[in-house]
This record gives structure tokens, sequence and C-alpha cells, in this order.
């Protein structure tokens, strides 16, 4: 095995994979909960959580707490996804006692006061509003809020300017406690480390006692399908045509990759060749998949002039339908399987990639996997694989379609079946 694991008796998982020719550590904690987690009511709170956890604890201050890794040099930093949020350092291997003593006082001791929630709302609202003009990002949302309409998954996990603003230092406190507990929490690190030394700092600084059990109570949520224009006075048009996927652990996730990979993933995919290669319609554009535990989608995008909208639509869609269709060539899944397999090996030489790998798939797939067997699954999809998972996902009645941009009067239902 290529990674240790330890499980302390209070619940916490602790992950590492040593990386001896380096001279840093990456360092994780990864808590298993994110924006599907939240009520109507708290639309956004894992984010604002996030942000607060960065505000002071009972023994340093918000501005002491960033001095802490900037004298030395390191990141520090978080994120909030739908099903995770993780807090982050990566700083030289000796500093790791540091990482692992901060980042723990923040997800114990933060102190919550509400002068600094009042002010975390004002930077939030700015961080909305900032994401409400840039139309190539909140296409993703509008895509979302159609697949799974009145389901956490389908908010955004920023919130909106209504619940923000709602936020009570109660509602913080009550969420807090009720999710960053032990048995949601994973710890993980690659680098220069010893394990034992990262499980004896664990145990040593991440003590403080939580409840045993966390809220969580997740629903796999209804796909839906349509067409979703937003008129909106911008230069170009945003689309993004897709459906519902595969969830986190499905076995044909791989074959997913390689269908991604060929639609939309790279100078030499079928979309970018055709949009924007041979007809110079587009700039930007490519394809995704996302995985979660119950369900995923995979989306196309491309922005666009508005007049071109329609083309654009019928070009993306073409493709993939000759995908369902007919299947994918010989030379495409050679060159797939070769571009992923490339990319996963220069990843690898991240620390902080590695660590992402040990914490997200602990959390989200359960298993993690060497590169050796990642590299075995790739090969073993063939083209019937790649076909099916093609005709599973962009069957009759799954398709979304959702566009942003000045369309006046165009209608575009009559693209998706």
């Amino acid at each position: 095995m290529f990674f240790s694991e330890t499980t302390l008796g209070s619940g916490v998982k602790v992950i590492t994979e040593k990386i001896p020719y380096v001279r840093s550590v990456a360092l994780g904690f990864w808590v298993g909960v994110g924006a599907r987690d939240e009520s109507a009511q708290l639309s956004g709170m894992s984010h604002f959580l996030e942000h607060l956890l960065f505000k002071g604890t009972k023994t340093r201050t918000a501005r002491e707490i960033s001095e802490t890794f900037d004298t030395l040099g390191a990141e520090l930093n978080a994120y909030t996804a739908k099903e995770y949020t993780y807090f982050y350092t990566r700083l030289l291997d000796e500093q790791a006692h540091v990482g692992v003593e901060v980042l723990s006082d923040m997800l114990q001791n933060s102190l919550f006061g509400e002068n600094e929630i009042l002010a975390e709302k004002e930077v939030v609202l700015e961080e909305i509003n900032l994401h409400q003009d840039t139309p190539d990002e909140l296409i993703h949302d509008y895509f979302t809020e159609i697949l799974w309409q009145n389901h956490p998954l389908g908010k955004s996990g920023l919130g909106t300017a209504e619940t923000v603003r709602s936020f009570t230092k109660k509602d913080v406190g009550k969420y807090f406690s009720g999710n960053y507990v032990f048995d949601n929490m994973v710890v993980a690190a690659a680098g220069n480390l010893e394990h034992e030394k990262i499980v004896d700092l664990i145990r040593e600084f991440f003590i403080k006692k939580t409840a045993k059990k966390n809220q969580k109570n997740r629903k796999k949520p209804k796909a839906n399908s349509g067409v979703f224009v937003t008129e909106k006075d911008t230069e170009q048009a945003h689309i993004l045509y897709g459906a519902e996927g595969l969830h986190a652990k499905d076995k044909d996730r791989f074959a997913l990759a390689i269908l991604d990979n060929i639609i939309g993933g790279g100078m030499s995919s079928r979309i970018f060749q055709e949009v924007r290669e041979k007809r110079g319609l587009a700039y930007a554009t490519y394809s995704y998949h996302t995985l979660y535990a119950e369900t995923g989608l995979f989306a196309a995008y491309a922005g666009t002039r508005p007049g071109q909208v329609e083309e654009v639509v019928k070009i993306i869609k073409n493709e993939i339908d000759d995908i369902v269709d007919v299947g994918v060539k010989v030379e495409e899944l050679h060159r797939a399987k070769e571009h992923i397999k490339g990319q996963i090996v220069l990843s690898m030489e991240s620390t902080g990639t590695r660590m992402t790998r040990l914490g997200k798939s602990e959390l989200i797939q359960g298993e993690i996997l060497s590169l050796d067997e990642l590299v075995e699954r790739i090969d073993k999809v063939e083209l019937d694989d790649v076909a099916r998972v093609a005709r599973n996902i962009f069957g009759p009645g799954k398709e979304v379609l959702t566009v942003i941009g000045p369309l006046g009067k165009n209608k575009l239902a009559h693209l998706v079946s």
C-alpha cells in the first residue's frame, strides 16, 4: 500500500503518503460537509463558516494566523465544495508541526465573534456580487438548478444575499457543532514526512471533544431536463449542455472520464476541433464531469456570439449524438487513455495534488487507488464501455441546456428532445 492510515480513538482518520525526495509537506483537514447538507434557510452556510474559521481563535487573532504562515513562506487556504470542505497548508517539512497546531486551533477554537460575522457577511456578499457578474461561472449554477431542482446539490455553494444576511451567531455555532465532528473528518498529508509523527501531532493538538455523529441526512436528487435561457447584456452568450452523470463509486466512472476527454477534454477533442478550430465559433469550449456520492453530471461549455448560439449547440449535440449512435473510434480511445494517464502522472509531482487525492478519495469514494491501479482501470476501458456510458447519460428526455446572453426572442427549446 502506497499510503499509511490510522484511525484514532476519537474517530479522526489520518492518511499520509511519504515522498522522501521533496522538502515540503501538504497538509489538509477534510470535513464531510458542503452545500448539499444545507437547508434552504442556511444556503451558503458551509462556505460562510469556512471564511469564519480564519477570523481568530481563543489564542490567535486573524492577523496572527496569517502572519504565522507568511513568515514561513507557506500556503494557507480553504475550499468549500458541494460535499466537503477542506483547510490546507503547504509548508517546509520541518515546519509540519506548525501546520497541524494552527489548523487544529482553527477547527477547534474559533470564536465566531459577532463583529467577525458581520464583517464576513459583507465579504461574502461581495463574492456573490462578483459571481453574478461572471456569466461564464454563473452558467454552471443555472445548469445544476435546472438539473436538480429543489435539491441542495442544485444550489450555489455561495448561498444568496438573503440567506447570508440572515445568518446569526447561533446558526453558525449550531451548524459547526453538528458537522465539524471527528467521525466526519479526515486529515491527509503528503510529502517528506513520517506517518507516526503526523499521527502523534494530531493526537497532541486535535483533541477537543465533539459530538459523536454528524447531522448529514443526504438524499439522491431527481434529475430533470429542459431548456433555461437567461437574458443578460453580455458580449458573449454562454452555453452549457449536458445531463445527469455517474456517481463517485460507479464502476463506469473511468469510461466516463474517457468519454469526457474525447468530447471536450483537450485541443484534439471533438468539440474543440469542430467549434473552435474548424469554424472559429468560440475561444473557450470544453467539457467536464463531476462525481457526487449518489449522482453526478456531465456538461459541455462554449462561449460564442449571440447570433451563433443555435449553430454551436447543434454542433455539440451532434458530436455527442454521434457517439451515442455510432460510438468512438479506436484512435480516439487510445489518445484519450494516454492523455488521462499522462495528466495523472504529471499531477503526482505536486504534494498538494497527492494530499488532495488522499482526502477527497477517502471522503467521497471510500477507496484510494495507487497510480498502478488507476492506470490499470483506465486501460481496461473498451470501446463498448464508452458507448454504453454515452447512451446511459444522453438518453431521450435527459438533456439540459442553459444559456446566458442577449438572445432576445431567440427560441432554443427545439434543440433539446
